[in-house]
């Protein structure tokens, strides 16, 4: 796993190069394609939803599956399902086709570097991708529910459901659309991140929003996975379309912790969290 490099040993160098090699070698006109990533989104979107709504349909009969659901009492019914994929493939066909064929028409065909990423460059990118994202998602997230034009106009029709689904994670207005379209795009160039991991970055950033809205609480889940309860997962996000005024983030909990806006510490705020440190090292000092 490690790879001799400038005089130095980088961690996993030799695993992702003959993945690389393989698909240069074999796909390298798909890869090169301006139309490669919306693909690779669209078709990610449409597989995981997929499984997750044939659980939603199998769950009330499935008491294997229904066990794991938030809301076991609740089902997900084909009215539910129909109404938000017409809202998705609106949405497909109104804003990505014409986006996707702007994309086809103009934008260059994509370099395909030699070099494959290291793993380490290639997790750390789609850590670094994520943790980006992250915070331009709460900071749109906040200053939407906080300004009620904004509100009303561009994101009510996400909590239209107050018991969310997989579909519903993008049961959105085209202009949170194209936000959270324009940064998973944009925040790999930002990070110069290799296309590799560029791709990765959006593979997982749409595992993990799905997951977010999916109303399962696995025990293989991200907010299961990541300790010190720093992912917040399907339960924090149900809890935000049950309490809109809190758990903003869309993925990790600090934001929500320091802003007062997490449902365990929404009592708290940061100015008690800033206080309990402070009266923490003053006893320590003495």
């Amino acid at each position: 796993l490690l790879l001799r490099h400038g005089g130095g040993l980088v961690w996993g160098g030799l695993v992702l190069q003959p993945v690389w090699d393989h698909l240069q070698q074999h796909h390298q006109p798909l890869l090169r394609s301006p139309l490669f990533p919306v693909v690779l989104s669209v078709s990610t979107y449409f597989v995981l939803v997929g499984l997750y709504t044939g659980l939603d349909l199998l769950a009330p009969t499935w008491p294997c599956v229904n066990r794991y659901k938030l809301h076991p009492q609740r089902p997900v019914t084909s009215a539910h399902v129909c109404s938000t994929l017409g809202v998705t493939l609106y949405n497909h066909l109104v804003y990505i086709f014409p986006a996707a064929v702007a994309q086809w028409l103009w934008r260059p065909a994509t370099g395909l570097p030699r070099q494959a990423p290291t793993l380490w460059e290639f997790l750390l990118g789609i850590l670094g991708c994520t943790v980006v994202f992250d915070f331009q998602y709460y900071l749109w997230h906040l200053l939407h529910h906080r300004v009620p034009w904004l509100y009303r106009t561009f994101h009510a029709v996400h909590h239209q459901y107050s018991q969310p689904f997989s579909l519903v994670t993008q049961h959105l207005s085209g202009w949170e659309l194209f936000s959270v379209g324009f940064w998973a795009t944009v925040d790999p160039v930002l990070l110069r991140c290799h296309c590799l991991t560029a791709w990765g970055f959006m593979v997982f950033n749409i595992y993990v929003s799905t997951e977010d809205h999916c109303g399962y609480d696995f025990p293989w889940a991200m907010h299961r996975l990541v300790p010190f309860g720093l992912w917040g997962g399907a339960p924090k996000h149900d809890a935000h379309h049950q309490k809109p005024a809190t758990n903003f983030a869309p993925f990790f909990s600090h934001w929500d912790w320091l802003g007062g806006t997490n449902t365990s510490t929404t009592r708290m705020g940061l100015f008690l969290i800033m206080r309990l440190v402070r009266d923490s090292y003053n006893q320590l000092a003495y």
